[in-house]
């Protein structure tokens, strides 16, 4: 793990480095955008003919098994589940509802001198969840996805997933799943987002995903709603005080989902640097995937003081962010969520705690959070006049209408005050 000082000869270094990370999202999207573009169209034109294409190219689908897996089929894998795996699986399942529910905006009403004003919450009708199942089964991301679907009411939730493993089907199966198709890749996206004859198509698609997922969100944006950009996952622990080895085994722990994953720790502390550096080698060493992501990406900033240390943590906008004491906080502005102190690993995230783990990637926890219940429900705003409030706010409304010269506005107004 390449460690590169922000002070004398290394200062010109770290910041080229920074440069391209904080163009890390655009840039790798960009290199896989020609060929998801015409999956994308072919899917587009041709239907689940060219869904069954690749499902048998990239996904093993076998000859005769059908896209759609059945109720049967995430029953039995539920049956099939070891009991203590269930148990896991209803401990994350209540958390998560239990944080979704917490989240979910508020109906409500104000009325002021014969103006009413306030809001209706609606769900979505229809999502697809993408819940990837390349390299690891991943039946926390059914769990993080559907439920908060279901927590604020949405009528068809879609569940994709390529290969989809024992585990995955059982969690689908206990957040109680209707619609899964073993699918995946950008053509999963394209059906959610196009519809086929078998998959109808979505509101919004929701989910995290390697490049070529994420390539297709962005795509797909013409046609539907998504999330955000959610692709390979990212790690910044800015520390002065920590442990080596926890933290480097967090780094190892992000790292090993993906090889374009990116880990960064970030420093005052020199020493601290050369001993989380030393611990990162060590662990990563049976662990080939976290090798070759931390070999390719990963790297610890030694800077001048704390403070350099939390603005280049805000710069790069991470994924996940650990830092040392609540305290940290107040200068925490850009990320998609934080895990605080010594005791606190990512992964409990990514797994039990209950907030989302389907996170901004890419810089764009600048601009919003994670996953949230928020993501399936349209906030509606409402209003109301009597004749008081007619009479109120009428000749404003009026005299602003006019001075954009837009008379027909003014006149639907003063056709009431008449």
């Amino acid at each position: 793990m390449k460690i590169v000082r922000t002070s004398g000869q290394g200062r010109a270094a770290a910041e080229a480095l920074l440069r391209s990370l904080e163009n890390r999202g655009r840039v790798n999207t960009a290199r896989v955008q020609p060929v998801v573009r015409a999956i994308m169209r072919d899917v587009q034109k041709r239907g689940d003919a060219a869904l069954l294409k690749y499902a048998r190219k990239f996904d093993r689908l076998q000859p005769g098994q059908s896209l759609r897996v059945s109720q049967e089929e995430m029953a039995e894998a539920w049956q099939a589940t070891p009991r203590e795996l269930q148990d896991a699986m209803k401990v994350a399942a209540k958390n998560i509802r239990s944080f979704a529910q917490k989240q979910k905006p508020k109906e409500w009403r104000a009325a002021l001198r014969g103006v009413t004003t306030g809001q209706v919450v609606r769900p979505l009708g229809s999502v697809g969840c993408y819940v990837p199942g390349g390299r690891y089964p991943l039946p926390s991301t059914v769990l993080m996805t559907v439920l908060p679907a279901k927590v604020a009411g949405v009528e068809r939730i879609v569940v994709v997933s390529p290969k989809p493993a024992r585990e995955t089907l059982a969690a689908a199966h206990l957040a109680g799943v209707e619609n899964f198709y073993r699918i995946g890749g950008a053509q999963a996206i394209a059906a959610l987002a196009y519809g086929t004859a078998t998959i109808a198509a979505v509101d919004k698609i929701v989910g995290p995903g390697n490049l070529y997922v994420t390539a297709a969100k962005e795509l797909a944006t013409e046609v539907c709603g998504i999330d955000m950009p959610a692709g390979p996952t990212e790690i910044v622990v800015t520390s002065e005080t920590g442990r080596a080895d926890w933290i480097a085994a967090d780094l190892v722990a992000q790292a090993e989902h993906d090889p374009d994953a990116l880990a960064i720790f970030i420093t005052s502390n020199a020493t601290l640097a050369k001993q989380v550096a030393a611990e990162v080698k060590l662990q990563a060493r049976e662990n080939p995937i976290a090798k070759k992501s931390i070999a390719a990406s990963g790297a610890i900033f030694v800077t001048r003081d704390v403070e350099e240390a939390r603005v280049i943590t805000n710069r790069l906008a991470p994924e996940h962010l650990t830092v040392d004491a609540p305290e940290d906080l107040q200068w925490v502005r850009n990320a998609g969520s934080v895990f605080v102190g010594l005791l606190s690993p990512q992964p409990m995230g990514d797994y039990i705690s209950g907030p989302n783990h389907v996170l901004p990637t890419g810089r764009v926890g600048r601009v919003r959070g994670g996953l949230s219940v928020m993501d399936y429900v349209k906030v509606i705003t409402v209003q109301q006049y009597t004749a008081q409030g007619m009479a109120a706010l009428g000749p404003k409304a009026v005299a602003l209408a006019d001075a954009e010269g837009l008379h027909g506005h003014a006149a639907a107004v003063s056709a009431r005050l008449k």
